[in-house]
């Protein structure tokens, strides 16, 4: 079998993932003040009128998320419900209790409390459109 036709030689990985927002600075205040995201990547092109802003948590190495502002009706119709009421993202810490408890502070909004459960430690809670998140802390970190 050739490896490079089987798949076995590929390294892929989740680069970015859109997240449709309302207002670029809004959204921007709130992963990067209130979440603690870095701001990775700010630049406009004139030629869309849009921005290139892609953040990602601290401490995070490929996986990042591009801000991405709605550009019509149907795109402003999925801000805050992009999964359909489901958990969309999950946010992976080292210090669960850190992290809940900074995020409480800074009045986030959880939509179910802590839990234990076979994998680890969640709770999840809500960005500022609505998406739901899990913060968990796998129990193999």
């Amino acid at each position: 079998m050739n490896p490079e036709t089987s798949g076995a030689a590929r390294k892929q990985s989740i680069g970015q993932i859109a997240l449709v927002v309302r207002d670029y600075d809004e959204a921007i205040a709130f992963y990067v003040q209130k979440l603690g995201f870095t701001l990775v990547e700010d630049t406009y092109i004139p030629e869309q009128d849009k921005r290139w802003v892609v953040i990602a948590p601290p401490g995070s190495t490929e996986t990042r998320l591009l801000l991405a502002r709605a550009a019509n009706k149907k795109q402003a119709s999925r801000i805050g419900n992009q999964t359909g009421g489901r958990v969309f993202l999950f946010l992976f810490t080292d210090d669960f209790w850190r992290d809940f408890r900074d995020y409480k502070a800074k009045g986030i909004v959880f939509v179910r409390e802590p839990k234990e459960e076979s994998y680890g430690t969640v709770a999840v809670f809500e960005d500022l459109y609505g998406n739901l998140w899990d913060l968990l802390q796998p129990k193999t970190l």
